[in-house]
């Protein structure tokens, strides 16, 4: 069970919005690389990261920051917002990144993600956004009339190496993941599953080490890390099996 720290990025620096609302966000730190660095001190072995300019815009806007990200660590890191094509995904394994997360292209192009796949084995994942039980597209702006099984089905035996799966409705207010949505999903399609969105407490994680949800690869957490909710080291002890 992995246990990922988000990093999501809005003008270079390392933020959380709330309800996916980019009005909305809160600075925690203006250097990304040394936050990051901070997650691997820490004992983290995977990284998240999110560019959100990238996301609404179509196309990467904080690649420098990601970059800085990628000289600094060792450890593996995943990236999504805006990574719509072959040569930008490309471009983003070759430099470094261990995975990518495609998203929007993932409900307009399902051929290019499949495409990916199988030309980058093990290395893309699909991000599936959900507001109100449908997929949310260009950076939670739009929601489509697609469910989320729906869409998740659609890749399978494709080679997609994880799905993350973000509930927008409780991401970024603490208001915890949304356990059945996300159980209901890892049980429909055999591709790994990643929970996201609203994760806030020790509490969630304990839920998280239960038997029951060893079918996920794991949960991302962003705000209730940054705010010393969650502790890292309790976490992380925990969902390794060891005493908390």
């Amino acid at each position: 069970m992995i246990l990922f720290p988000a990093i999501d990025l809005k003008d270079g620096q390392c933020v959380r919005l709330k309800l996916g609302d980019m009005a909305q966000a809160t600075v925690f730190s203006d250097d990304p690389a040394a936050q990051a660095k901070s997650f691997e001190d820490q004992g983290f072995e995977y990284l998240h990261v999110v560019d959100l300019n990238g996301a609404f815009a179509g196309e990467s806007v904080n690649g420098a920051a990601v970059e800085s990200i990628l000289r600094r660590v060792s450890f593996p890191v995943q990236l999504g917002g805006g990574i719509r094509s072959i040569a930008h995904i490309e471009s983003w394994l070759t430099r470094g990144l261990s995975r990518v997360i495609l998203g929007t292209v993932a409900v307009r192009d399902p051929a290019l993600v499949r495409e990916a796949a199988r030309k980058f084995p093990g290395r893309v994942a699909v991000g599936i956004d959900a507001k109100g039980g449908k997929v949310a597209v260009e950076g939670w702006a739009e929601t489509s009339e697609l469910s989320v099984i729906e869409l998740a089905r659609r890749f399978e035996g494709a080679g997609v190496a994880a799905i993350i799966y973000t509930d927008i409705d409780r991401d970024g207010v603490l208001a915890g993941i949304n356990w059945p949505a996300t159980l209901e999903l890892a049980q429909a399609v055999s591709i790994p599953v990643i929970a996201s969105g609203g994760l806030a407490s020790m509490d969630d994680i304990r839920t998280l080490a239960r038997p029951e949800y060893a079918v996920l690869e794991g949960a991302i957490s962003g705000r209730a890390l940054y705010d010393g909710r969650i502790d890292s080291r309790e976490a992380l002890a925990l969902l390794r099996g060891g005493a908390a």
